[in-house]
């Protein structure tokens, strides 16, 4: 943590034994301050630092988040730039490619994390509120009237990444913690999330090394963002809370606009693999990936009907997969060749001199 204002400063909430105590750091051999949790969650250590003189006014003010390493005592004074408490890294698990592997699962699966961070649903300044039941009240003002103040609860013993007076944006976190993808869709839209997929997903393979295309990992979250919820059916023959793929959503709003109605509105969704391939509208397909008795069953009982439009079903029914020249639309085309600039007389070998003088007639 490091001041970004001169001046001095004032220890809050910071009392021996009690949120501090004088501790070895292993790393270094020497003794140090850190902060440690209230038993009673009563005191919440904090650090100002306030304007030289009599005033004292305070410039600034920084959350000590448990484990905290304090550099620097009570009074002393600090320059812009200054460091004022260290944050000990976590020791970090195996994070080989067989480490890494559960977190992919879970990027693909699209699960929420355990513990995620709080993330500002609005651009804005940062303004703490009063702590009330063990949870720090943060507060997101707006730089514009348009959108109301927004209230965020996060509990004390979580490092916060923002501090007093800070400007964030929207989809920022504001404590530490793994996000959660489905936050990012609601917040910042499908572009957003497909591009946090992509990176997170790739950093697991670039700590071993692993040079993967980006496309290969752009089609299959193309697939887990393909259905939409539908949150106002408007004329259409949908219902409200429905899941429909984006394809068909688009083409029944056409047919609604060319018909003068209504169309349906929606929001995206984020499905995991497993789910997104279940759910795909080809029962042969979900069937040859996992399930194929209940997809089958469940297919036949609703009467359904495959009009092979992918891949997977076409090649297991043994057809021209519709892709390339084997797209239907151009399955009765006629290509016709025009004639070649080449197809013209060619001279047999003969007198080199003869040759020359009929090119040269010509």
């Amino acid at each position: 943590i490091v001041a970004d204002s001169t001046g001095v400063l004032k220890f809050v909430d910071i009392v021996d034994d009690q949120t501090m105590r004088e501790e070895l750091d292993e790393s270094t051999g020497r003794r140090q301050m850190t902060i440690i949790e209230d038993r009673d969650k009563k005191l919440h250590p904090t650090i100002q630092i306030r304007r030289k003189g009599k005033k004292g006014d305070k410039l600034r003010e920084f959350i000590m988040p448990v484990g905290a390493q304090l550099t620097i005592h009570d009074g002393d004074e600090v320059a812009a730039g200054d460091t004022i408490a260290k944050i000990s890294r976590e020791v970090y698990k195996t994070r080989d490619i067989t480490g890494g592997l559960p977190r992919v699962a879970e990027l693909f699966e699209a699960r929420r994390p355990k513990d995620p961070a709080v993330i500002t649903e609005i651009d804005g300044e940062i303004r703490f509120g009063d702590i009330k039941r063990g949870k720090r009240e943060v507060l997101v003002t707006p730089e514009t009237g348009e959108e109301d103040e927004r209230a965020y609860m996060v509990p004390v013993v979580k490092h916060m990444r923002v501090h007093e007076g800070d400007r964030v944006r929207a989809g920022d976190r504001l404590s530490e913690g793994p996000i959660n993808p489905h936050d990012i869709l609601k917040i910042r839209g499908p572009r957003a999330v497909q591009e946090y997929l992509l990176n997170e997903i790739q950093e697991v393979y670039r700590l071993q090394g692993v040079k993967i295309n980006d496309k290969h990992i752009g089609v299959i979250v193309r697939q887990m963002l393909q259905k939409v919820k539908i949150t106002d059916p408007g004329e259409t023959i949908l219902l409200e809370g429905e899941n429909v793929d984006r394809v068909e959503f688009r083409e029944i709003n056409h047919r609604a606009i060319e018909g003068s109605l209504k169309p349906a509105r929606s929001e995206p969704l984020l499905l995991g693999i497993t789910k997104a391939s279940l759910t795909t509208e080809s029962f042969i397909s979900a069937a040859s990936f996992q399930e194929t008795t209940r997809v089958l069953t469940d297919a036949a009982v609703r009467g359904a009907r495959d009009d092979l439009n992918g891949l997977k079903e076409n090649i297991i029914i043994g057809h021209l997969i519709p892709a390339g020249t084997g797209v239907h639309r151009f399955q009765g085309v006629e290509f016709m060749v025009e004639k070649s600039f080449y197809e013209e007389e060619i001279l047999p070998l003969g007198d080199p001199e003869a040759l020359l003088e009929k090119a040269t007639a010509d």
